[in-house]
Order: structure tokens, then C-alpha cells, then sequence
């Protein structure tokens, strides 16, 4: 096994054990009564240079989709929603919506998922029946800006 599929915190030791080891032999050769200090100093210089250098790689972005979940019964959670969309791959997020006044849900919603998963919800959970109510699940529109919203109305 490559020693880069270790996490950063073992190979930093690992580095500093192995830097630390060389300047030893190094030391106790040219100068032996200084040994111990530079053993200990290689170490202390490699547990903190060697996490610096070595970086975790950056996970690659997973493409996303939000999906709009609506006709939803009122009576439906976050938590039933997301596991009748688990189902299909997973959630990263679900958002039912309120009513700003009352508090009381507004009847849709939005869940975020992976978009080969949101792609495979859709087709099956559209126009199907939930909680004696048929959903209907499309990709949700991108959210209009405030400006854009404010001057249509003017």
C-alpha cells in the first residue's frame, strides 16, 4: 500500500521519524556529543515542516442537482421526505418550505442530491403517491435575485 493513502498525520510522523533517523546518523558521526539534541530537533522541525508540505488532495466536486418536491401533504417532515428520496442515492439536504406569518408548511419543498440520483428520483417519484398525495418533482428553477424581482414590479 502507497504511503499516500495513509491520513497526513501518519506520513508527517512517519517523514519526521525518517528525517530524524538520518540527521542522527549524521550528527553522531560528525560530531557525537550533540546527537541527541539534533535527534530531537529533527524531529520537532520534521512534525512541523512535513504536514506544510504534504497537502491532502482536494476531493473533486460532486455535480448536484436541487429537485422541487411539491404537492407534498402537510403533515410530511424533513426527515419522512428525505428517506422516501434516500432511496434513490444521497440526500444532501432537504428544505420544506413555511409559511413566513403561521409557520405552517407551505406544501413543497426542494432536496439537493447528487445529480445522477436526482435524475433517478425524479423519473420514479414523479407523479407518484405519497402520504395520499400524488408529488410532482422537477428540477428546481435557479432563485431569481432580489434586484431582478424589485425592478419587474416597479
Amino acid at each position: 500500500m502507497k504511503l499516500s493513502h495513509y491520513p497526513v498525520f501518519i506520513q508527517s510522523a512517519l517523514y519526521a521519524i525518517v528525517l530524524a533517523l538520518i540527521g542522527y546518523f549524521v550528527v553522531s558521526w560528525a560530531a557525537p556529543s550533540f546527537s541527541a539534541a539534533f535527534f530531537a530537533l529533527g524531529l520537532l522541525l520534521g512534525g512541523f515542516l512535513i504536514p506544510l508540505a504534504i497537502r491532502p488532495p482536494v476531493p473533486a466536486e460532486i455535480p448536484t442537482t436541487t429537485l422541487y418536491v411539491g404537492n407534498l401533504p402537510y403533515r410530511a417532515n424533513e426527515a419522512s421526505v428525505r428517506a422516501l428520496f434516500e432511496s434513490f442515492g444521497q440526500v444532501l439536504s432537504v428544505r420544506l418550505m413555511k409559511d413566513k406569518h403561521t409557520g405552517k408548511r407551505r406544501g413543497f419543498g426542494f432536496v439537493e442530491m447528487p445529480s445522477d440520483a436526482a435524475l433517478a428520483a425524479q423519473q420514479a417519484l414523479n407523479d407518484s403517491e405519497f402520504q395520499q398525495r400524488t408529488l410532482k418533482v422537477r428540477e428546481a428553477n435557479e432563485r431569481k435575485e432580489e434586484d431582478e424581482s424589485s425592478d419587474s414590479q416597479a
